[in-house]
This record gives structure tokens, C-alpha cells and sequence, in this order.
């Protein structure tokens, strides 16, 4: 009796094993949409890759649980290039290698979309949404690179337009990263000068992934500047806004969204004049459908404070389903390109739209100051 039972118990555990393993086959096998990404998840933009990831998985996660697209899962395979150019080229160079993937997406920096720009215009394979307000990526607009945020002209003259126009400071220094973000956000900000009639006071440099500021402040010091337009990330722009307070220069700062607020303002230590354009709405101040959606979503995962880039990741993430869902079972990068070109979304007080003289979706820029919180 016992053999029997013994026997049959074999039999359970083989039958079990046998649908688990037809089952992880089924999961292995399914066929899935690859979306490439380069971004930093790692060094000191690290916030920015991971957060713009997490907003994308949260919502392609909800269109999977719901059968994804047309039968296909959304997935994302990702690469850390660490803010570095030569491994986002690296990176850029294996997923082409590969020959699997629909669309590059979530690629994060201007220096970095700079070093494989080549490469992904003559691959003819979409580039959607990259973290960047870099002019070059939108004129000559390219057929295959389409952009959801506004551009870093847009939001250094919104910058200057308050700072000089309502403020009416004249006096500002520039204190720029040495790379090619720093130069595109630096012509934004002279030709909003330049309309104005103004030159910078002075105009100081450093090193990118560094937080060597210290020749830079005591340059700006030295000319007393009324402001310092800020060219870089988060880490040494914190530190560059410590450090002058704890010298009794208390300059107003200004920076572009791509600096992050949510993790610069947690680095302040103490009252500061503090400006940070934003390129997205609020989520957790807003009422449109996808905003209300989003914070749901972000519930269920246990995420309790939110910001602008999780949103935009998941803005990308739902602009690229909603342009997908168009092609339905036909779905393919050629008809993919052809529906992004002319699509349009309308909710309230946000509006998304593209054509073929205009691959950027949004244009509005919201003004976000530092408050200190004791």
C-alpha cells in the first residue's frame, strides 16, 4: 500500500512539474514588442533612468495584466550608460546587433542622444521620447525621432522672461556642464538674452558627472551676480547652492527640468531663491483622466510620493500604446512612424499632438520654485 501511494505521489509531482515547465515555455515563448533603453541607472543622474523606467513599467504592467497589444507583451530591455556618451553608443550599437527590437525609447541626456544620432537616423528604427530638450533632435526634424517634452529654448526663455522681464534682473552668470547639453541649454539661454538686449555677466564651465564647483562659485562670487542659470544635474547644483549660501552669496538660481527638482530641492539645506522649469503637468495636482489613472497606479505599487518624471515615463509609455493600438494586428515600425506622425490626444488641459513638420507633442513649461521646509 505504501509502494502505491508512493507511485502515485511520483505521478502528482511529475504531472506538476510537467505544467509548470509548459507553462514557463508559454511565458518564454510569447511574443513580445522590445523596446531599447539606454538611460543612467547608475552615477549621478541615476534617479532620472530609474524613475523614467518605473513610470514606464507601471503602465505598460497594466496594459500586459490586459492582454497587452494585440496579443504581444510590452517589454522593456535595459542598459545602464551611466550619463557616459560611449556607452550609450555601446549599448546603441549591441541593440541594433540584436535585430529584435521595435523601437529605441526612454533614452535619457542630450550628450548622450548626441553620440548615437547617426546611428539611429540611418537604422530607420523609432526613437520615441528621449529625456531630452536638445535642439538638434528636433530640427531638421528627423523622420524617425519623435519627442513628448517641450524644448530647452522653451524653457530658458520662460526662465528669462520672468527673471528679466518681471524681475528685472540683468545681471546673470551662466555656469555651464562642458558637453553638448551644456552647450544646447547655453543657446537657449543667449538668444533669450539677446532678444533682451542682454549679455551674461560671465560665463563659467565644469566637468560633466563631477561636482568639481568650487573655480566656478568663486568666479560668480567674484562678479556678484543677481542670478546663476544652472547647465547640468542635480548632484553639483545642490552643492553649488549650499556652498554659496555658507559664503553669503545668495544669488537666485535657475535651472531646466532635466536637473530633476524633486532631487535637487531634497539636497537644499537652507532658504534659497530657486527656479526649475517643468516640462510636465503635476500629477499629483491635476485632473486629467491620465493624471487620476497614474496616481492609481502608483498607489497599487506602494509609491507614495510622485514627480514629474515617473509621470513622464508613463505619459511615454502611454503614448506609445495609444499609437500602437492604431496599427492593431498590423503593427510594424514603417506603420507605427506613419500613425505616431499624425496623432493627437486631448484631455482638458492637456493636449498631444504631432505632425510631419513637428515630431515634439507638448509645448506648455510650468515655472517650480524651491520652498524650504524647516
Amino acid at each position: 500500500m505504501l509502494h502505491k501511494n508512493l507511485i502515485l505521489l511520483l505521478l502528482i509531482v511529475c504531472a506538476l512539474l510537467c505544467i509548470s515547465a509548459n507553462v514557463f515555455a508559454n511565458i518564454e515563448n510569447q511574443p513580445v514588442i522590445k523596446l531599447a533603453v539606454s538611460n543612467a541607472t547608475s552615477g549621478p543622474t541615476a534617479q532620472l533612468g530609474i524613475r523614467l523606467n518605473q513610470g514606464a513599467n507601471t503602465y505598460f504592467d497594466r496594459v500586459n495584466r490586459e492582454g497587452g497589444l494585440a496579443g504581444k507583451h510590452i517589454q522593456l530591455v535595459l542598459l545602464d550608460d551611466g550619463y557616459e556618451p560611449y556607452k550609450t553608443l555601446i549599448n546603441t550599437q549591441n541593440f541594433l546587433k540584436k535585430k529584435d527590437i521595435f523601437a529605441f525609447f526612454n533614452y535619457v541626456g542630450t550628450p548622450t542622444t548626441h553620440a548615437v544620432l547617426d546611428k539611429v537616423s540611418q537604422s530607420h528604427v523609432p526613437f520615441l521620447m528621449p529625456f531630452s530638450g536638445a535642439e538638434f533632435l528636433r530640427k531638421p526634424v528627423i523622420k524617425n525621432i519623435f519627442h513628448l517634452r517641450a524644448s530647452y529654448y522653451q524653457e530658458t526663455e520662460q526662465q528669462i522672461h520672468f527673471l528679466v522681464d518681471e524681475k528685472g534682473m540683468t545681471n546673470i552668470g551662466l555656469m555651464i556642464q562642458a558637453d553638448e547639453f551644456g552647450i544646447s541649454v547655453e543657446k537657449g539661454y543667449l538668444m533669450a538674452l539677446k532678444k533682451r538686449g542682454i549679455k551674461p555677466t560671465v560665463t563659467t564651465r565644469y566637468r560633466r558627472n563631477t561636482n568639481d564647483i568650487k573655480l566656478a562659485l568663486s568666479i560668480l562670487k567674484a562678479k556678484n551676480v543677481q542670478v546663476v542659470a544652472f547647465v547640468g544635474t542635480y548632484e553639483p547644483f545642490a552643492q553649488l547652492i549650499n556652498s554659496a549660501y555658507q559664503q553669503d552669496f545668495t544669488p537666485f538660481f535657475t535651472s531646466v527640468s532635466f536637473i530633476s527638482s524633486r532631487d535637487l530641492f531634497q539636497r537644499i539645506k537652507q532658504p534659497s531663491n530657486v527656479l526649475v522649469t517643468e516640462v510636465m503637468l503635476d500629477p499629483a495636482n491635476c485632473n486629467e483622466a491620465i493624471c487620476l489613472q497614474f496616481m492609481d497606479d502608483m498607489k497599487a505599487q506602494g509609491i507614495k510620493t510622485v514627480d514629474q518624471i515617473l509621470f513622464e515615463g508613463y505619459l511615454n509609455a502611454f503614448v506609445f500604446v495609444e499609437v500602437a493600438k492604431q496599427c492593431g494586428e498590423s503593427l510594424s515600425q514603417s506603420c507605427f512612424l506613419e500613425k505616431m506622425t499624425n496623432f493627437t490626444y486631448q484631455d482638458k488641459g492637456l493636449t498631444i499632438e504631432f505632425s510631419e513638420n513637428d515630431h515634439q507633442g507638448l509645448s506648455s513649461i510650468f515655472l517650480n520654485f524651491f520652498q524650504f521646509d524647516k
